[in-house]
């Protein structure tokens, strides 16, 4: 055991002195392999500035501008319909009739009763002048004369009345006859010939406006600022602003006339947080019929020296974007940018980035802060891989 004892001992110093070695070893070779790595290959673009205008889109919905319903005046049968339903009207057009007879019986009588008025009205007027001869000579009494002249106002009352019950009678007549008290589209039917309608009660149809057209969507309070600040910009022409709202149809298609902005809601939606506005755009052929889904075309961004970066190049995090630029050391740094709208692909920068810059855009994830990089055109083909020497690889046997 004695002799045991030392040998045990010289055989774990040398395991101990083999483990240090080789831990010593293997640093000092992965600090040289650091040392010798080449800095990483990234794709960057230079910055310029240009001219841009960022479009942003909202749904919206047309409206007429006036929306009349269709009420008789008088109570009656629907005798006919004289337009088709959704015709175009222009203003005058007849649209119902409803059965004159019972009205112009009315009138009829009602021209009968002011023609014996009138001849009650002659009678009276006559005695009326005997009393005041007859009360001149003291042939009769001063009171026979009053109770003739108050008679003779009385037939006089009743003519008057009668009158107004003849324009009545006339009035309910013309009022058989319903036409389109504007230019506009006429709806669908709610009655038939025949039907029974009464007095400002029964509604018949519904006549819509049609030119110009409301087409109503919501902004936010920040956008429509925006929005505000570019219809109040100078367009070439003095005196002219910008007609910056156009409208896409459902099919995709762009309308051909501009809209005006023409209404804000005084109260902000306290759900949504949005601002009910208003435009007026023209619709001479009816295309934009209401109650239909458009979207508007509003011009939400207008620089004539933005910057432009691409949206592959920009690092989001909770709300915050930064991107890679390199500096003029070769190395990589972060840099924190503001950005709030896009245009197509990319984003249009507000602050952070300046003409001139190095940005990159491919090959971020192969670059840390202070890294050096090697930067190279984006969209250029990268550099081959090295290729070693004859003789460098592995012996072959």
């Amino acid at each position: 055991m004695k002799r045991l004892l030392p040998a045990a001992v010289v055989v774990l110093v040398l395991v101990v002195a083999a483990g240090v070695y080789w831990k010593t070893s293997t640093r000092d070779s992965a600090k040289g392999a650091t040392k010798s790595a080449p800095p990483a290959e990234v794709g960057v673009v230079k910055l310029v500035s240009g001219p841009v205008t960022v479009f942003e889109e909202y749904a919206a919905q047309t409206d007429a501008p006036e929306v009349i319903e269709i009420r008789s005046q008088v109570t009656g049968l629907v005798e006919r319909q004289a337009v088709v339903d959704g015709a175009p009207v222009r203003k005058g057009d007849l649209l119902y009739v409803i059965d004159r007879r019972p009205f112009e019986q009315a009138l009829a009588q009602a021209k009968a009763n002011l023609a014996q008025a009138v001849a009650n009205d002659v009678i009276a007027l006559q005695r009326l002048e005997r009393s005041r001869i007859l009360v001149e000579r003291n042939f009769v009494s001063k009171q026979d004369y009053d109770t003739a002249l108050a008679a003779q106002e009385a037939t006089r009352a009743a003519v008057d009345a009668q009158k107004a019950l003849v324009k009545s009678a006339e009035i309910n007549l013309e009022f058989t006859v319903l036409r389109a008290p504007r230019e506009g589209v006429i709806s669908k039917s709610l009655v038939k010939a025949g039907s029974l309608v009464k007095a400002q009660d029964t509604l018949l149809n519904t006549l819509y406006s049609g030119d110009p057209m409301y087409v109503y969507f919501s902004v936010s309070e920040g956008r429509l600022a925006d929005l505000k600040r570019l219809l109040d910009a100078p367009t070439a022409r003095a005196g002219e602003t910008a007609q910056a709202f156009q409208i896409r149809l459902v099919d995709g298609s762009e309308y051909k006339y501009p809209g005006r902005l023409d209404f804000v809601d005084a109260a902000l939606d306290e759900k949504t947080g949005t601002l009910r506005t208003r435009l007026s755009i023209p619709n001479p052929g009816r295309v934009l019929r209401p109650g239909q889904f458009v979207r508007v075309i509003v011009p939400a961004l207008e620089r004539p020296d933005a910057i432009r970066i691409p949206q592959k190049a920009v690092q989001e995090l909770q709300g915050l974007k930064s991107v890679f630029v390199v500096g003029a050391d070769g190395k990589a740094a972060s840099r924190a940018i503001e950005a709030r709208y896009r245009a197509g692909n990319d984003w249009v920068v507000d602050k952070g980035l300046a003409v001139g810059d190095v940005l990159i855009v491919e090959g971020m994830q192969k670059v840390r802060t202070g890294s050096p990089v090697k930067p190279v055109e984006a969209g250029a083909n990268p550099a081959p891989a090295a290729t070693p020497p004859a003789g460098a690889g592995p012996d072959k046997k």
